[in-house]
């Protein structure tokens, strides 16, 4: 009868590798198990924060550039709530054009202390 694969070769499939002893790798195990499931050991800390820090603004920066950097902010969230606005259902399109509508009339008020605060040329 004709066999139409050969033989695999008579070889070890898992070379032996010295460094690769039972102890070692049990230790390997339990560390590894350690640091994902026991919470208390070979962890760091994690310094806890308070949130009213997570976004600070820069005290040195001037109130102008603040004011600037207010209205393009609102100019985008206009343009993104009017965008979405035309691609939602009929009681989210309300939704989403009232916000575009709070977002402008917030933009037009920090134009209008900008254009106070502008000096004459």
């Amino acid at each position: 009868m004709f066999k139409p694969t050969p033989n695999p070769p008579d070889i070890d499939p898992i070379p032996y590798d010295p460094s690769l002893e039972p102890q070692k790798i049990k230790e390997a195990t339990d560390r590894a198990i350690n640091f994902y499931l026991n919470s208390g050991s070979l962890k760091l800390s994690i310094p806890t924060r308070k949130s009213n820090k997570i976004f600070l603004v820069d005290p040195a920066v001037d109130e102008e550039t603040l004011l600037v950097e207010a209205c393009e902010s609102l100019a985008a969230a206009s343009d993104m709530a009017r965008d979405i606005g035309d691609v939602v259902d009929h009681s989210q399109r309300r939704a989403m054009l009232m916000l575009h509508q709070v977002i402008m009339l917030s933009e037009l008020m920090v134009n209008r202390v900008l254009d106070g605060r502008r000096l004459p040329h």
